[in-house]
């Protein structure tokens, strides 16, 4: 199961060693990680990574789950940006992108005080107590949450109180005369804009769900290569799982916006 994992250490010290003990995982094949972050949170509220997982390049940081997430755990001050880490400080501090909610994220930010340090990653797991042992006995707490499509049950909400609202216009509009149609009509164009502008995001959200898989098959692809039995047979299930998964999110996403009478 896909997972944002959160670890909230006293010091950099065990940061540093949890985050190496979940490359240990990674490379046993007991877990997954597609995408790790060490963060401090600053005595003004900030938070600040010190080091990104050499498999997700900065690059490709922008914009993800986890960098979402980060951003959100600093809350309304944010991030502090140090050198080179400008490229994800314009990533929007969006729950609904880091597939998580806010009590998880209020779980989090209860623990993850000024002075401390965490890991903050995004990976795929069968058990949790391969990672809960290795990270409890360094002292960390360990927060997790299954990564959810809280964006797309959104904009189906969304979708289906504009719709009524349009219905009932077009109902009364159809009883009016001329003039108050016209007036009914242009109200209707502009929930038909607010749909397009959904539709839009909706595509470019489905755009960056492709992007991240692609570059979670990628990964695993090459790890699986350098493994054998049992840790490459559960490599090799994550990588269907996530094919599995994108075919049916994509699938998902064609026949709602093709119901809605909008495709990209």
């Amino acid at each position: 199961m896909e997972r944002m994992l959160v670890v909230v250490f006293d010091n950099e010290k065990k940061a540093y060693e949890g985050s190496r003990a979940l490359g240990a995982l990674d490379s046993e094949g007991s877990i997954s990680v597609y995408a790790e972050a060490v963060i401090e949170k600053n005595n003004d509220g900030t938070v600040v990574i010190k080091q990104i997982g050499e498999d997700f390049p900065i690059s490709t940081f922008s914009g993800t789950a986890i960098g979402a997430l980060i951003g959100a755990l600093g809350g309304p001050i944010g991030l502090a940006v140090g050198a080179g880490w400008g490229a994800i400080a314009g990533s929007i501090w969006d729950l609904n992108r880091a597939g998580v909610n806010a009590e998880f994220l209020d779980d989090v930010s209860a623990k993850l005080t000024p002075g401390k340090w965490a890991i903050v990653s995004e990976i795929s797991e069968e058990w949790v107590t391969p990672v809960d042992t290795r990270m409890e006995a360094l002292g960390g707490a360990v927060f997790r949450i299954a990564r959810s499509d809280v964006a797309d049950e959104q904009d189906a909400r969304y979708v289906a109180a504009i719709q009524a609202e349009i219905a009932q216009l077009k109902a009364e509009q159809a009883k009016l005369g001329a003039e108050d149609k016209a007036k009914l009509q242009a109200k209707i164009d502009d929930l038909d804009k607010k749909l397009d502008a959904k539709a839009e995001q909706a595509a470019q959200r489905s755009e960056q769900r492709k992007k991240e898989a692609k570059a979670k098959v990628e990964t695993l692809d090459k790890k699986a290569s350098e493994k054998k039995g049992e840790a490459k047979v559960a490599i090799e299930k994550r990588i269907a799982d996530i094919k599995e998964k994108l075919k049916k999110a994509s699938e998902d996403y064609d026949k709602f916006w093709m119901n809605v009478g909008r495709s990209f």
